[in-house]
């Protein structure tokens, strides 16, 4: 049985890079994106050095969380391939450290945001730490297979801190953001667990393809990206973004559902295992996040346009 300190060395010195990857820079850049898309879209502008405070304050608290995130799952982390060289199961950064900083980053991130721009984009933006903090790490994601389709709202955050930081309210556009985003997740994360699976069962963690199987794992990445499709078309539908946005968002789901179905197609064992290294399972992994960048920027376009 792991505890959560036996799988350590002791810390041989930090370097402001080991700081840097605690924060998660590829995932935050993902959040900063669809977090300056709900700035630029929404009906009111906030002063330019203002939005960028904004931004920053949403990469930080993101970051922040990652840091609180990269303290909790230490143990797990040192035993998965992926994850084993990260700073705190590497040594070189303390536990202790780690979730101070955390702690240190999410208040000032939404302190700032509350002083920079308004009440409802701070409370947004600390109810998207907690969440992905209490509500995802420390509850669901060792206790359910469903923890990536319940615990995909805390990257959906962003685009509704982003609107509410330039309109000190809420409106339909990014809610449907939001709900983009919380059905993009699955889809891109199992994706990803199906070629990682062996290290989540090394790490006790229930994801779907260790708890479900490849198998079921598979038609799920289908079943999320044939719901994805209708749900990107909704703002155009309602008439919330124009053309551009609609034929971009129409193609990218068709190419999505087209990388699905090479997942569900792959060549398997009777386990539903790939014979094939899960090659399909990988570029679907890929192009999903080259998917959400195109969409959210062919939003932000067509708004501009």
């Amino acid at each position: 049985m792991l505890t959560q300190d036996s799988v350590f060395t002791p810390a041989i010195g930090a370097e402001p890079r080991d700081w840097l990857a605690l924060l998660k820079p590829r995932v935050v850049s993902l959040v900063v994106f669809t977090g300056a898309i709900g700035l630029v879209i929404a009906p009111a502008h906030l002063n330019p050095i203002l939005a960028v405070i904004a931004i920053f304050c949403i990469a930080l608290g993101a970051g922040a969380a990652g840091a609180i995130n990269m303290w909790y799952d230490r143990d797990i982390d040192a035993v998965m391939k992926r994850t084993c060289l990260r700073p705190i199961p590497a040594g070189k950064i303390e536990p202790g450290g780690a979730l101070g900083f955390g702690i240190v980053l999410s208040v000032v991130s939404v302190l700032l945001m509350a002083m920079a721009t308004n009440l409802c984009a701070a409370a947004v933006l600390a109810v998207s730490i907690i969440y992905y903090v209490v509500i995802y790490t420390m509850w669901l994601k060792r206790r359910t297979p469903q923890n990536i389709v319940i615990g995909g709202g805390a990257g959906a955050f962003p685009a509704v801190i982003g609107w509410a930081a330039a309109t000190g309210s809420i409106g339909l556009m990014p809610i449907l953001l939001f709900a983009i985003v919380f059905f993009w997740t699955p889809p891109h994360f199992w994706s990803l667990s199906l070629f990682a699976s062996a290290d989540y069962e090394r790490a006790g963690v229930p994801m779907l393809p260790v708890v479900k199987g490849a198998r079921h794992t598979r038609w799920n990445v289908l079943i999320y990206t044939l719901i994805l499709l209708p749900l990107t078309l909704a703002p155009w539908a309602l008439g919330l973004a124009g053309r551009l946005y609609g034929f971009t968002a129409l193609i990218l789901g068709l190419a999505f559902i087209y990388y699905a179905w090479r997942v569900l197609m792959d060549r398997q064992d009777e386990n539903g295992v790939s014979l094939t290294g899960d090659k399909p399972a990988r570029a679907a992994f890929k192009f999903s996040i080259l998917y959400l960048f195109i969409l959210f920027g062919a939003c932000a376009l067509d708004k501009l346009l």
